[in-house]
This record gives structure tokens, sequence and C-alpha cells, in this order.
């Protein structure tokens, strides 16, 4: 399970403060430190970073939060934005930041996009999702990849065929996109999937 920016502040901020207490904070005072409106959205980031494995929860105790080892096992990469059409990588700020599993990742760079709309469904890929996409900017066949496509972003199906590529969706409700060689310019490819509840 991968974390969000906010997930992994408030994940921080009670291993800071263990480190510098020998205890946890109590969730009042987390909710204090961040500003919430109320315990329940303290109760949810512990409930996430609990069930992750992040965190251990002695429910019997005020204090009973001991971050685990398991955030040493992560690795921080850019949270670019969402892919959706009309939107090209380098216009999206990047002003996030995701926690993954180092599992997930192999060498070369690495990015995350939270995916929008249901042309992979079919794969398995959710409006919602988070894509992990090794920076790359060649594929082979039946790879899944980010494209863009006349300034558009989509994440499909790449098989190239002569002087033309072929993007399918994974939606039997929609035609793939097919371009020039030339018209389809390859962003990553596709390596793993965060999806929260």
């Amino acid at each position: 399970m991968a974390l969000t920016k906010k997930q992994k502040d408030v994940l921080d901020f009670i291993t800071g403060y263990v480190r510098e207490n020998g205890y946890s904070p109590t969730q009042k005072e987390i909710q204090e430190h961040f500003g919430f409106k109320s315990l329940g959205s303290v109760q949810d980031y512990i409930k996430y970073l609990t069930t992750g494995g992040y965190l251990n929860n002695d429910a019997h105790s005020v204090r009973g939060l001991m971050p685990s080892t398991v955030q040493q096992n992560s690795e921080e990469i850019p949270l670019l934005g969402s892919i959706a059409a009309g939107t090209p990588i380098e216009a999206i700020e990047n002003t996030d930041t995701i926690s993954v599993p180092t599992t997930m990742l192999g060498r070369g760079k690495h990015y995350a996009l939270k995916v929008k709309g249901e042309s992979m469904i079919e794969e398995g890929i959710l409006s919602g999702d988070i894509a992990i996409i090794k920076h790359q900017t060649q594929a082979d066949n039946g790879q899944i990849v980010v494209a863009v496509v006349e300034n558009e972003t989509t994440l499909k199906r790449y098989f190239k065929k002569a002087k033309q590529i072929e993007l399918h969706p994974a939606n039997k409700t929609m035609k793939p996109i097919i371009v020039k060689d030339k018209e389809c310019e390859i962003r990553g490819l596709l390596v793993g999937l965060i999806r929260t509840y």
C-alpha cells in the first residue's frame, strides 16, 4: 500500500514524536497538530496506516501507536496528477509525491499518475487507481504505456504495425486510437497499480 503526502506527513509526525518522547502522540494531539476538524479524520489515517503495515496500534492504550519498519522499504516518487485527455504530462505541476514499496520499483526513474476514466477497466485498471510508471520512450507490442497523442495523455496497450501505432483500450465500448508512428510519443511503461478503498 502506498502513501499520499498527507498520510506520510501523519506517519512522519508520529515517528518523530516517538523518537523525541519515547511514546506516541494521542489522537487528540495528532488532531491539534494537523488542524483536523474531528478525531474521525485522525482515526481514518491511523486505520489506513495500520492496515498498510506502517503502524502498530494497541487499541487498549491511549498512546498505543508505534511505527513499524515497513516505511523504510518504500521510496518517494512524483505524483504528477491525473492521466486524462487534454493534459500533457509536462503541463501537470509536480506538487505532490507518493510513497511506493520499493518492491514495485526496478531501475530507472518512476512517477505516478492518478487514473481517470474507464478505458482500461477490463485490465482491472479503475478510475481513481494510482498508476506507477517507469519513465521510458520505447515499448514492446502488448505493453501498457503512457502515450501522448496530439497533446493528449492516455494509458493504453501499445501495438506497432508497419508505420502506424495502435493504442488499444481495455473496454469493449471504446475503439483503438490509430496514428502515424511520428504522432505518438511514449512517456512511460505501467509497472504497478495502487488502489485505496
